[in-house]
């Protein structure tokens, strides 16, 4: 799963780097992000959310509780549901392309801008199908990993980047308006994720034919189970595309910027914290139902330490470099040097709230894990109105640079109230060695600050180089951030074989 998830963010980069180079940021390119994010935040809904959350438990009680039958009924009837409500969903968005992209572009209805407006709506009609295909995908990975079939769901993203850049690349010279191919790329990609996973469903012998039956006693199951996760799996959806709708009021290439600076901040929070949401998750379940309090708390210390050790210096690297990274992958004749230092501004606000966003995907378990998901669906309400004022507080002074800021401190909000939360609990209590560990980091990350903004050259000689010269360069100075940063560490008396002890 590990390699797997890094090839897909490896050539997640590739494509955006493309996209960039082929497209750059313009009223096209907004219209295609747009296009493409409204499919991808149902998405999350249907498929890799509350319904992934909820299908998965009961589809194990399943398996392991009941006969064969009773486990291929339940899968047939969640297809046949499933299946059904999402053909409905995407032929309603096909025919009502205009006014949803109307809805979640308003600024454009208002700025009169009629062709960029014809065009998302032609692109939306291409990629909402998408969702149909991509949540089948999702429901499809679900029975596999319950079967402790890892590899080919988490292989299965690749194919998505894949389809993406052969669009890009072969697709969009044949195109009148050649940022549609991209459109047709995510189409067919959603074709080819749910397709490539049939074969191992047919190798459980559990390959579905879809049945509708309101009673089934699996499927109320798992329809209780998602109301309470569906809000709070989407919250961060939400605020991105709150963040779409405003942003199109802004100037035109905004939305693109945003788009490129959240998928530079998205690597390091995929790789950190999803990582670590996984690896706590069964140890707080097994804690929590041992009732053992001490090793709760020991696994939670853990989390938080690990989050902090190496999330804090991700995101002050992250800020201090966010234009040599940006002109490193994006610079070329379509993305240029505005473009630059425009998705710079909004990098920098993201990586302010990187903390906040690992923080919440190792906190967000030690609620769930005790099977209380109310908790994080109230907190996570807070945290989307505290986005909204403060997306309304900062745009205009700010500008798309603010949207980015706000969604950064309403992630502050969200963990500050999962953190307070745990404590009121009585479930967890700081370890004695938190005051040294936030010295020696704090001070580690101010090193490395220093000597990277005194010694790393300026954005506009980023500008003159090479894209190979850019690469070499990135590489070097990223690598003596990280070596100052641990050099300090150690210097401060912390070492290797700590990062896995947990403190008594």
């Amino acid at each position: 799963m590990g390699g797997n998830t890094l090839l897909s963010r490896i050539l997640g980069f590739v494509r955006d780097l493309v996209l960039a180079r082929l497209f750059g940021a313009d009223a096209a390119t907004d219209a295609f992000f747009v296009a493409f994010r409204i499919p991808n935040f149902l998405r999350r809904l249907f498929g890799e959310g509350a319904f992934a959350t909820a299908f998965v438990p009961v589809l194990t009680e399943y398996k392991e509780t009941r006969s064969y039958e009773d486990l291929k009924g339940l899968v047939d009837h969640v297809a046949g549901t499933l299946g059904l409500v999402l053909l409905v969903v995407s032929l309603v968005g096909v025919v009502a392309a205009p006014l949803v992209v109307s809805l979640f572009a308003f600024g454009w209805v208002l700025e009169g801008a009629d062709e960029k407006l014809a065009l998302a709506a032609s692109m939306l009609q291409l990629t909402f199908p998408y969702l149909f295909f991509i949540s089948l995908t999702a429901f499809a990975g679900g029975i596999l990993n319950a079967h402790n079939r890892f590899a080919v769901p988490a292989f299965t993203p690749v194919l998505l980047n894949l389809c993406l850049i052969g669009a890009a690349l072969w697709l969009s010279p044949w195109m009148a308006e050649p940022v549609t191919a991209l459109a047709w790329g995510v189409l067919i990609a959603g074709v080819v994720q749910f397709t490539f996973q049939l074969p191992f469903l047919h190798r459980l012998k559990l390959l579905p034919r879809p049945r509708v039956r309101r009673d089934h006693e699996g499927v109320g199951r798992i329809l209780k189970l998602m109301v309470p996760a569906l809000f709070a799996v989407s919250v961060v959806q939400i605020n991105l595309l709150l963040d779409t709708v405003l942003a199109s009021f802004l100037q035109t290439g905004s939305i693109s910027w945003l788009y490129y600076s959240d998928r530079l901040m998205e690597f390091p929070q995929g790789v950190l914290g999803v990582a670590l949401g996984t690896v706590i998750l069964p140890a707080l379940s097994r804690g929590h139902a041992a009732k053992d309090p001490v090793a709760f708390g020991r696994t939670l210390d853990w989390g938080l330490r690990t989050t902090v050790i190496f999330g804090l210096p991700a995101a002050v690297g992250l800020a201090v470099l966010a234009g040599p990274m940006i002109a490193t992958l994006f610079l070329s004749e379509r993305f240029d040097f505005h473009d630059v230092v425009m998705a710079r501004q909004s990098l920098v606000a993201y990586a302010s709230g990187l903390l906040a966003f690992i923080l919440i995907k190792v906190l967000a378990p030690g609620y769930y894990s005790r099977q209380d998901t109310r908790t994080p669906v109230r907190i996570g309400i807070i945290a989307m109105v505290v986005n909204m004022g403060f997306n309304l507080a900062l745009v205009l002074p700010l500008q798309h640079a603010g949207l980015a800021l706000a969604t950064s401190l309403s992630a502050f909000v969200n963990a500050g109230l999962l953190y307070r939360g745990l404590r009121k609990a009585g479930v967890y209590t700081p370890s004695a060695a938190w005051k040294r560990l936030w010295f020696q980091v704090i001070l580690g990350c101010g090193v490395m600050a220093i000597v990277l903004l005194l010694l790393a050259p300026a954005l506009e000689t980023w500008r003159d180089w090479s894209l190979w010269q850019r690469a070499l360069q990135l590489g070097w100075w990223v690598s003596v951030g990280a070596g100052s940063y641990l050099f300090t560490l150690l210097v401060l008396g912390m070492r290797p074989g700590d990062l896995g002890r947990q403190p008594g």
